[in-house]
């Protein structure tokens, strides 16, 4: 069970419960020890006094804000006696709907519990408000020496919190991207046959379909150097697209995509009973087994089949593959 990293008092109007914050999401980095080369010897980082070189403990280590030639010294303490909200409070200060907050400033996510059984109510009761209203809670809160801006929203059954950037962290695009280039004159032919390839390349969203290939790819890698096999390098980035081919390029996209869904947006059965029609009726068994699993799923059985180039396969490639 996942420990709380932050626990204070969430108030909406007069309304006040105590919660506990939790993490809600992990990371798949493969996390390697810095090894000198032609040895088994870690290489381990030290904090060091710069002008003498000696070790420093931690206890003997305080902040330091440069100003000029000189630092003005801050002790910890000194930064939790000014911290705002210091009663550890998380107070809403209004309601938003969720379509108003642009992704971007989006950074962390995490969930809030009621601290105890006996505040079930008004928990459910903030988390059947926010689903019905499909809005946000906007409130601020210090943890950790930092204060943030975040928002509170209804993800089925528990309350889960944002952490939002300020908007003076927000950079403006044109002025961190020199070469931004002026919006380009675009045909009608042209958008439209762009919009008839979003069309076609439309899906409904599932998680549970994309896969960290590159996680695998790296612990392949280790694997074939422990073992002295090879591994197959990943494919190369596309070739860029001329400007002059780009209405053939978007037309065969389409023609391409309209292809691998069933030719023309067939769903289901017909997509499924016209590409059956030319198999077996064992190859038509083994296709409806591989197209009720995830992609995560097709994906293990391409690695356990050793299918070269499965890494870079979509959903559907890797169907074909593992049919063939």
């Amino acid at each position: 069970m996942a420990r709380a990293i932050w626990s204070g008092a969430l108030s909406f109007g007069l309304v006040a419960m105590p919660v506990q914050l939790f993490t809600a999401t992990r990371s798949h980095t493969i996390r390697f020890n810095q090894i000198q080369r032609g040895t088994s010897d870690r290489v381990r980082n030290k904090r060091v006094n710069e002008r003498t070189g000696d070790e420093v403990p931690a206890e003997e280590i305080v902040k330091g804000f440069e100003m000029g030639d000189e630092y003005v010294i801050v002790e910890p303490g000194e930064l939790d006696d000014i911290a705002p909200g210091r009663s550890k409070g998380l107070e809403i200060s209004g309601f938003v709907g969720l379509d108003q907050v642009d992704p971007i400033y989006f950074d962390r996510s995490y969930y809030l519990a009621p601290k105890g059984p006996e505040y079930a109510k008004v928990y459910s009761l903030l988390l059947d408000a926010l689903t019905e209203s499909n809005k946000a809670g906007v409130a601020t809160f210090v943890m950790r020496n930092r204060e943030y801006l975040v928002a509170v929203r209804a993800d089925g059954e528990v309350l889960a919190l944002h952490t939002l950037h300020w908007a003076d962290e927000v950079r403006e695009p044109r002025r961190e991207i020199g070469d931004l280039p002026e919006r380009a004159t675009i045909s009608d032919k042209e958008l439209r046959t762009a919009i008839q390839l979003v069309d076609a390349l439309s899906m409904e969203w599932n998680p549970e379909e994309f896969h960290d290939t590159y996680q695998e790819r790296v612990l392949e890698l280790v694997e074939a150097k422990r073992t002295g096999a090879t591994v197959e390098k990943g494919a190369p980035p596309p070739r860029s697209t001329n400007v002059i081919d780009l209405m053939d390029a978007l037309q065969a996209s389409v023609e391409s995509a309209r292809g691998r869904r069933g030719g023309g947006g067939g769903r289901g059965g017909e997509r499924k009973g016209a590409r059956a029609r030319g198999r077996g009726r064992a190859g038509d068994r083994r296709r409806a087994e591989l197209e009720g699993l995830s992609k995560s799923e097709l994906y293990q059985r391409a690695t356990e089949a050793s299918i070269p180039g499965r890494s870079s396969m979509n959903r559907e490639e890797l169907i074909r593959a593992l049919a063939a």
